[in-house]
Formats: C-alpha cells, sequence, structure tokens
C-alpha cells in the first residue's frame, strides 16, 4: 500500500525480520523515545525463541526512498479473540512503535498501516510507556480506542550515587555510606564486560540468579532453556552498540555478582543480576552495591532516567524513586468495537480484582476457593 511519499508492508517471516536489522537500527537511532526493548538484537531475538509460525506481522513505513520511517513490531496473539499485539512478551518491561523524528507524518501513517495490518482484530499494545512513540500513533488513531492503566515502574534521576544519597533522610544515607564501605573493604571490584566475553559471563550470571533464589520465589521464565538462549542472542550485539552493559563483581578473584543492564540515550535500567549467597551471609548490600556501580556508569552520558524497570517492590522504596504507570493502548475498527470494550472490560475486572486482594488479603483466600479459581 501506498499514500503521498510514504508506502507500507507487512513482514511476516523471521528471515525477513532478521534482513531488517541495519535499517531497523538505524530508524531506532532516530527515535528518541525508543528503550532497548525496541533494539532489533531484543525484539528479533525474542521472536526466535517465543514466536509462532505464521504469526508474526511487522508493520513498515517507507519514503519514497525506501528508507525506513515507520516500525510497528506485532503478533497475531493466542486466544479466542483476533487480537494483535506486541513483540517482546512478559519479559520485556517497556514496549512501543519506531517513528523517525524527523518525520512528522510517520505516526499516522503507520497508524493507518497498522488498522490495515489489524483489520478485523483489536490491536492491544501493553507496557507502554508515557512519551512513547505510541502515544503519537494513538493520537492519529481513526477508530475506537482505549488508554489502561498497566504496570508500575520506579525511576530515579540518572545522578552519581551521592546524588541519590541526597533523596534519602540523612540517617539512612549515612548507613548506605557504610555499607559501601564495607563493600570496598572486602575488595569487590566491579568489571564490565567485553562484548566477545559476554556470552561466558550471561552463563555465570544466570546461574548466580539461580543459586541465588533457590528454595525461594523465583520468576520461572527467567531459569528456563529459551530465555538463555534470548540473552545469549540479544546480549552481545547490544552491548557492542552501546545498548547494553554486563558487569561482574569479584571476590578474591571470584564471581560473585553479576548484573545486566539496558541502556538508551534517555533511559538506563537494571534488567537482570545474579548473587551468590556467600554474600547474603557477609551481610554485603547486594542492592546498594549495584546501583552505586550503575548509577556511575549511566550518569555519565546524559542520560536523564535510571529505571528499577517494573515492580513495586520495597527495596526500591528505600530510594525515593518516582512512580511512572505504564499504558495500555487498545485500538481497533468500528466493526470490531465490541471485542475492544469486551477486551477492556475484561482489563477493569481483573485490575479491580487485584486491587481488591492488596487491600483485603482475605480475599484472596476467599476467591482461590471459588470454583475455577486459578491454581
Amino acid at each position: 500500500m501506498s499514500g503521498g511519499s510514504l508506502r507500507t508492508e507487512v513482514c511476516r517471516d523471521t528471515e525477513g525480520f532478521g534482513r531488517l536489522a541495519s535499517e531497523w537500527t538505524a530508524l531506532y537511532g532516530r527515535c528518541a523515545s525508543a528503550t532497548p526493548f525496541q533494539s532489533h538484537s531484543w525484539l528479533h531475538s525474542w521472536w526466535v525463541s517465543y514466536g509462532r509460525p505464521g504469526a508474526l506481522r511487522v508493520v513498515l513505513v517507507r519514503d519514497g526512498r525506501g528508507a525506513l520511517v515507520a516500525a510497528a513490531p506485532l503478533m497475531r496473539a493466542r486466544g479466542p479473540l483476533p487480537v494483535l499485539t506486541q513483540l517482546g512478551g512478559a519479559i520485556t518491561d517497556f514496549t512501543d512503535v519506531l517513528l523517525d523524528d524527523g518525520r512528522p507524518d510517520a505516526a499516522a501513517a503507520l497508524a493507518s498501516a497498522v488498522a490495515r495490518a489489524a483489520r478485523g482484530a483489536v490491536v492491544d499494545l501493553r507496557e507502554v510507556r508515557p512519551g512513547a512513540a505510541a502515544e503519537r500513533v494513538f493520537a492519529h488513531w481513526r477508530g475506537p480506542c482505549r488508554r489502561l492503566p498497566d504496570s508500575l515502574c520506579l525511576e530515579l534521576p540518572a545522578v552519581p550515587m551521592e546524588g541519590l544519597l541526597a533523596r534519602i533522610p540523612s540517617g539512612k544515607a549515612q548507613r548506605v555510606r557504610a555499607k559501601l564501605r564495607k563493600v570496598d573493604a572486602l575488595g569487590i571490584d566491579a568489571r564490565i564486560v567485553a562484548a566477545p566475553d559476554v556470552p561466558a559471563a550471561l552463563d555465570r550470571l544466570l546461574a548466580l540468579h539461580r543459586l541465588q533464589w533457590r528454595g525461594r520465589g523465583v520468576t520461572a521464565e527467567h531459569t528456563s532453556a529459551r530465555f538463555a538462549q534470548h540473552l545469549a542472542r540479544a546480549v552481545r550485539p547490544m552491548v557492542e552498540r552501546g545498548d547494553a552493559m554486563v558487569t561482574e563483581f569479584r571476590l578474591g578473584g571470584d564471581v560473585v555478582a553479576a548484573d545486566l543492564t539496558l541502556m538508551s540515550p534517555r533511559l538506563a535500567g537494571g534488567y537482570l543480576y545474579g548473587a551468590d549467597p556467600v554474600l547474603r551471609e557477609r551481610k554485603v548490600d547486594v542492592a546498594a552495591m549495584l546501583l552505586r556501580h550503575g548509577a556511575r556508569e549511566t550518569s555519565a552520558d546524559g542520560r536523564a532516567t535510571l529505571s528499577m524497570l517494573r515492580g513495586s517492590e520495597p527495596y526500591k522504596h528505600h530510594w525515593r524513586p518516582d512512580p511512572v504507570r505504564n499504558r495500555r493502548l487498545l485500538l481497533t475498527g468500528p466493526a470490531t468495537a465490541p471485542l475492544l470494550w469486551l477486551r477492556a472490560g475484561a482489563a477493569d475486572a481483573r485490575r479491580r480484582a487485584a486491587r481488591e486482594v492488596r487491600e483485603r488479603p482475605w480475599a484472596g483466600r476467599l476467591l482461590a476457593r471459588l470454583p475455577g479459581a486459578p491454581g
């Protein structure tokens, strides 16, 4: 399809998606709101590990010279209703489309192209960060649409550690400084891993992650073979381009902790870490150690945000982060509006039920006993 000086197409095969790498990366560099989760390395690797044959729908917009100016990485979702959703799944904290910031007409063109690709389906974009390019597509959507709240993220300014300590009460800041002095006294040193050494470092990170959570609740997917394969494919090229950083922390020559941080020009976020339980036994504050290193390394290049990504775990709140709510964007055509309202209503109901469980724990126990409740 073509319109004016722009033309659109849909990529439906893994090999074709792979061949887009160089021009996708160029477009990624021209979209200021993009996060590392929109890099070609992350998305293509995710599709190889998690995609289903026949489901890929990557919507592309090109200018008159053939240059890529917009892209929406989508797929057909599983389930009884026709739905197009984003690539990246549950292991991706922020999803988005890509728009060339130098082409103000790209958003409208991509909205029209996605509408054609989704004919008869609902477009359901989860975990859209405020200010994302997808919000410009939402603004140009001509059919029924709905914006819902999604996961809560916690964010800090990308400043060195002393700037982060200034956010918390002075007594607590002094205790953190004492804990960091203990890290230094033990001789724990941090080493940023060079790209050729990333695959072996990721193996060590995942082993430490499993060891750290052994006997406790852990995200099951992080222990799966397909997740390990995804990271092995995605992270090395991301490190080579500056979209990721792997750090190992050594004590007496042994790797006792490892961290994977994803980075874009505006934002950095600690994605996954692993720590040997020996650090807990020696009363090492691993979270403070990782945050100090991440703050130092990611504040040097003019980034505005150090994201703690999704989740509201108590240890994150020690730093008085700013809460930022991701958004869920639902879009469709007039003929399929009832499907959108049905999906939005189900999402509202789940959100109300989750709030009820948080506020009244007895309600969660009661719901769990009802026939048909999830096990």
